[in-house]
């Protein structure tokens, strides 16, 4: 018989970069971001639409905010 391996989860670490001082998420696509911002509003308890996505200037992905980029 053989041993059932303890196989603990990989954690997720997704890539990030700098925009000013903040190293933020970096996600592929304007949905993605859209339904993760969603995501974590519900989970945090936030009224729906406090956070809003914008494309990074500095490459090309989008980041979360939680007020309109300008």
């Amino acid at each position: 018989m053989s041993r059932a391996q303890n196989k603990q989860p990989t954690p997720y670490n997704p890539p990030k970069c700098w925009v000013g001082n903040k190293h933020k998420v970096c996600y592929p696509d304007q949905e993605t971001a859209e339904m993760s911002a969603r995501l974590v509003e519900v989970e945090h308890g936030l009224k729906v639409g406090t956070l809003t996505c914008y494309h990074c200037e500095y490459g090309d992905h989008w980041h979360l905010a939680s007020s309109p980029q300008r």
